[in-house]
C-alpha cells in the first residue's frame, strides 16, 4: 500500500503526516479520509484549484493531467512544474511526498 508523506503545513498538519493510500484513490480523498482537511471547494469536480498540491517526490508515477486539469492549474497560486490538483491525481504504486501550498485562490475557506 503506497504512502503519501505530507510535508508540514502550519494549519492543516503542523507536524506533517504519513497517510496510507489505496492504489487508484485520489490524493484528495486519501488526505480527507485521514483527517487532513485540504480545501476542495468544487467538491472534487475539477472546477477550482483549492486542492492544488506540489509533488516533491513521485510526480512521474501519476497519470498525465488532462487538458481541463492543466487549464485549472494555470489559475493556482504558487504553481510549479510538479503541481497537480489532488482531486484529479490518482495514487499509483509509488510513495508520494506532497506539499500543500500555504495559500489558495479561495477568498473564504470552505468548511466541509
Amino acid at each position: 500500500m503506497p504512502q503519501i508523506i505530507v510535508l508540514p503545513h502550519e494549519v492543516l498538519c503542523p507536524e506533517g503526516e504519513v497517510v496510507q493510500a489505496e492504489v487508484g484513490e485520489s490524493i484528495c480523498d486519501a488526505l480527507l479520509r485521514s483527517d487532513i482537511e485540504i480545501e476542495h471547494a468544487c467538491e472534487k469536480s475539477c472546477a477550482c484549484t483549492t486542492c492544488h498540491v506540489i509533488l516533491r517526490e513521485g510526480f512521474d508515477s501519476l497519470g498525465e493531467a488532462d487538458e481541463l486539469e492543466e487549464d485549472m492549474l494555470d489559475r493556482a497560486w504558487g504553481l510549479e512544474p510538479e503541481s497537480r490538483l489532488s482531486c484529479q491525481s490518482l495514487v499509483a504504486d509509488e510513495d508520494l511526498v506532497v506539499e500543500i501550498p500555504k495559500y489558495t485562490i479561495n477568498m473564504v475557506s470552505e468548511s466541509h
